[in-house]
């Protein structure tokens, strides 16, 4: 493929499986931190983050430096912010509560170029950081190279998930399992682990690999990340930038105070 700095999409259309790091907090320097200690891809999370869009500008590449795949998840609802972080040079997008064919068809139309979609053009910070000099190799192939990943948090998500994961332009899904969990209990509680949001993820997982799409989760810990691995879920974001922080000095105070 020409566009051969653009890593993401190829491994996982080859069957790998991919270890995201998850970045809520605003610092470039965080994030190419956890793909410089060897995260394949890095999700900056700009919708219950704490990123604005020069954040996402500068995290992009910082990712890009760090050696590995940048992925946006952008705020509810903000396709404008779908085809920005694709021009910066984002590989992925994750877009939250996609819960009709609407949704999905909104989705498809921010981040993929025509005939699939309705992309303008502007991917002129994404062609530098690819290496690619020429407008027409990258009109031919972004659509290959761009990931867009639908997230199922809702009832309505799930009753409609078999047309959503099928809408061409969307790539995969990726369980939101907290929100669900509060979907499917009604408001009483917030349980990423449960049963039930288990079942609907087998459900899921195995619709999108029948549909030759990609599986997708959020998990608390890679513990969890290593075991959906093991079922099948082939994109998998691992705990927090802040979680890591907080168990690191949990663990560093444990010790100092005996």
């Amino acid at each position: 493929m020409a566009i051969a700095a653009f890593t993401l999409a190829r491994r996982l259309r080859a069957g790998e499986t991919v270890f995201s790091g998850w970045c809520g907090l605003p610092y470039p320097i965080v994030a190419e931190t956890l793909a410089r200690d060897g995260f394949g891809a890095v999700t900056i999370e700009s919708q219950h983050g704490l990123w604005d869009v020069a954040g996402i500008l500068a995290g992009v590449a910082a990712v890009r430096q760090g050696g590995g795949a940048p992925i946006v998840r952008v705020p509810l609802g903000d396709f404008a912010l779908v085809s920005r972080a694709l021009d910066f040079g984002a590989e992925g997008i994750i877009a939250p509560m996609i819960n009709t064919p609407a949704d999905a068809r909104a989705l498809a139309a921010a981040a993929k170029f025509p005939p699939v979609g309705e992309r303008s053009w502007g991917p002129h910070r994404a062609m530098t950081l690819g290496g690619v000099s020429d407008m027409a190799t990258y009109l031919r192939e972004a659509n290959d190279h761009v990931i867009t990943l639908a997230m199922i948090e809702t009832r309505t998500a799930l009753q409609n998930f078999e047309a959503i994961i099928a809408t061409p332009g969307v790539d995969g899904f990726f369980l939101g399992p907290s929100d669900l969990s509060i979907a499917l209990s009604d408001g009483k509680h917030v349980d990423p682990l449960s049963k039930e949001v288990d079942g609907h993820l087998e459900r899921m997982t195995a619709g999108a690999v029948a549909a030759k799409k990609i599986p997708g989760a959020y998990c608390h810990s890679a513990e969890r990340a290593a075991a959906l691995a093991k079922r099948g879920v082939k994109f998998l974001a691992v705990s927090s930038d802040l979680n890591m922080l907080r168990a690191g000095a949990a663990a560093a105070l444990k010790t100092l105070k005996g």
